[in-house]
């Protein structure tokens, strides 16, 4: 038989620990600490405080800076979390040099920083230019969809709102109307609890409703007409994605092509890219102004983008500045003539696709499992639809309409 050595962790060590010899050379934990105590002019930061002649003496935004940037970096975003690992995490303890911020330190910080955070990263990017990373041959501009802390179900009009808070007033109405019925006819408790609770939350969410309506008013879109607003995060807005429609901003950075340094970034609460190109240019030049570098980086610099910021306004305006410009048209396969009949391939796949299925479209009813009262069905991925219509008129079909998430406002 094999024979191993004994081991347990049931045990307890004494070692000396110097924090220092944590920061190892090379590392991206060593690099950070450089840049923050050595490099980068931080004293921006200190009219943050009034504490010089009372108050209690606050913590070191390097210190802060170090452990939130570090967090980051490994995909460490929530303030309690980093708090954490400032008390088990070597490598945090050294950054923050064996102090441990409160949580509600660390999310003030990273809440109230906006206008300092601008100031920091223009302070990495003279850095980055002095150490010569930044070629200023290709900037390329590009974007993703970014989920916010909202939910897009709480997005819509005023118009919208208020319906959806007349159909809670109306449902809160019934259910307490069932409620004390219940309680005359003595049915099961549990049964009133959770209709109590349900009570409850829509109450809660009908005063955030009426809230909401009391304050603000419709986003107007660039048609004039009003657009969605969101009760939770209004700046944030309804955008597809290759994974369904997201509650969200659109991310876009302007990268350098040398080593990939990110000159300017910003979030923005529109899916379409059309208007989000000048924004960008003129950024990206206020940027390399503003450290002392460049009065317009663009008059050397190429310009590259995808075809999602391609337009017409756009083209123009890249052109009236005069900058070398690289987009990608998106609507080059209507002008290419090579293309001229791409449109019979769409028609020959959809044939030879019914033809191989039997059926037209994706699925049939087939594929679906109902129940006899139809209250629910299992989708052929094995997900449990709910039934959000009833006796639905389509096509001179009565029809039962199922949804994968269940909404209570549907059903009223």
């Amino acid at each position: 038989m094999a024979k191993y050595k004994p081991y347990t962790t049931k045990q307890g060590i004494f070692a000396a620990v110097f924090l220092e010899d944590q920061l190892q050379p090379g590392t991206f934990e060593h690099t950070l600490n450089y840049l923050i105590n050595q490099e980068i002019d931080l004293t921006f930061f200190d009219s943050r405080y009034r504490n010089d002649e009372t108050g209690a003496p606050a913590y070191d935004p390097k210190i802060l800076l170090k452990i939130i940037l570090f967090a980051y970096s490994r995909g460490i975003t929530s303030s309690r979390k980093i708090a954490q690992c400032c008390k088990e995490n070597l490598v945090f303890m050294a950054l923050a040099a064996n102090t441990h911020p409160h949580f509600t330190t660390i999310a003030d910080f990273v809440a109230t920083m906006d206008k300092e955070a601008i100031m920091l990263f223009r302070e990495v990017l003279l850095t980055c230019d002095e150490m010569g990373l930044i070629g200023k041959e290709m900037f390329a501009i590009d974007g993703c969809k970014l989920p916010s802390n909202a939910a897009k179900e709480w997005s819509g009009t005023k118009a919208d709102f208020q319906k959806k808070a007349d159909k809670l007033e109306h449902a809160i109405g019934k259910m307490v109307d069932q409620h004390h019925q219940a309680d005359n006819s003595n049915l099961d408790d549990a049964l009133q609890k959770r209709e109590a609770k349900q009570v409850k939350t829509m109450q809660k969410h009908l005063a955030k409703i009426r809230k909401w309506l009391a304050v603000s008013e419709d986003k107007i879109g660039k048609s004039g007409k009003p657009i969605k607003s969101n009760v939770t995060d209004n700046e944030s807005a309804k955008m597809k994605t290759s994974r369904g429609i997201i509650q969200g901003y659109n991310g876009v950075t302007t990268v350098d092509s040398k080593h990939q340094v990110i000159v300017h970034a910003a979030a923005f609460g529109q899916g379409t890219e059309h208007d989000l190109l000048e924004p960008m240019v003129e950024e990206t030049k206020e940027n390399f102004k503003e450290v002392g570098k460049e009065e317009d980086v663009f008059t050397k610099t190429k310009l590259s983008a995808d075809s999602g910021f391609h337009s017409e306004k756009n083209m123009k305006m890249l052109s009236e500045k005069e900058i070398d410009a690289y987009v990608a048209d998106n609507q080059f396969r209507k002008r290419d003539p090579r293309f001229a009949d791409y449109g019979r391939f769409k028609e020959r796949y959809s044939k030879e696709r019914s033809k191989h299925y039997g059926r037209k479209g994706l699925f049939a009813t087939k594929d679906f499992t109902f129940p006899k009262d139809l209250s629910h069905c299992m989708c052929p991925a094995g997900k449990k639809l709910y039934r959000s219509g009833y006796k639905v008129k389509m096509k001179n079909f009565v029809a039962t309409k199922e949804s994968l998430k269940y909404n209570y406002n549907k059903t009223i």
